[in-house]
């Protein structure tokens, strides 16, 4: 197998691709990559999933970057057959209401300048666990439905946020301040909560205690980690032969290395899906 391509399509010297005669290459990631069907659990994150699930808890999973935490996310909801996760990205400003809903304060004041200002509902926009609450209501008109929110990276938020969003998360419910409005999930439907952490820094203990905690180690050896790959490459060349096994055992060398950044799994994939036979 030879080495990925060199096309040198940034030479780095002021001549364009138009004066080269040049185009830049199609971006063509596999789908495979991204394909919930793929995704390949081991024993301990199916177990710790499985206990979440029987106790109603948040599941938090940590682990170095590109070891598939939020891949995991898409497993579970695939599997259960919620559809898309409702996500969340994390902030470093983000509070406890913006996982449940932003109100739109300047619109809803401009608006009040006007001969016919808007509803303030229509100023008010639900986010992924307000989202998931309100699905998961008793309505006459629809059916409580089932959601599975990803709080992704959320370490990265403010020290309180954590366990200012702990009885919200325990209760299921919240109030939509500027409206009066309350929303409340069915306990039978109660949505599923899934949090990353790239354990950036230490998580309040009243919140960890809440959740069910898992950390997803790097398959470091070649027999964990060749079922992933053929899992996430079917059909590609490196999967052929010997191929995978001398790039995988090239891959685990390297992450021996005095590096301040070991490649993961998601670096492993990128750059095997794009390898040439």
């Amino acid at each position: 197998m030879s080495a990925m391509p060199n096309f040198h399509i940034y030479r780095g010297d002021g001549t364009t691709l138009h004066e080269r005669g040049e185009k830049l290459p199609p971006f063509n990631r596999p789908q495979l990559l991204d394909d919930p069907e793929k995704y390949i659990a081991e024993e301990g994150v199916r177990n710790a999933v499985n206990v979440a699930l029987a106790l109603g808890m948040p599941l938090l999973v940590t682990g170095e970057p590109g070891t598939g935490k939020t891949a995991l996310a898409d497993s579970i909801a695939h599997e259960l057959g919620l559809g898309k996760p409702l996500v969340f990205h994390t902030t470093t400003t983000a509070t406890a209401r913006d996982l449940f809903y932003q109100y739109d304060a300047i619109g809803h004041f401009r608006s009040t300048q006007s001969k016919e200002p808007a509803s303030i509902h229509q100023f008010i926009s639900f986010q992924a666990l307000g989202l998931a609450i309100r699905h998961a209501q008793n309505k006459s008109n629809n059916e409580p439905a089932r959601s599975l929110v990803l709080i992704d990276e959320i370490d990265k938020a403010p020290r309180d946020l954590p366990n200012d969003i702990l009885n919200e998360i325990e209760r299921l419910e919240f109030t939509v301040r500027e409206t009066g409005d309350i929303y409340r999930a069915n306990p039978n439907h109660r949505p599923i909560i899934v949090m990353t952490s790239n354990s950036e820094k230490h998580l309040p203990d009243a919140f960890l205690r809440r959740c069910v905690f898992y950390c997803i180690p790097f398959p470091d050896d070649a027999k964990k980690l060749e079922p992933i790959v053929r899992a996430r490459l079917q059909g590609h060349p490196l999967v052929a032969g010997d191929h995978l096994k001398k790039a995988i055992n090239h891959f685990l060398k390297l992450r021996k290395l005095d590096l301040r950044k070991r490649p993961a799994t998601a670096e492993f994939l990128a750059w095997a899906s794009d390898s040439r036979s």
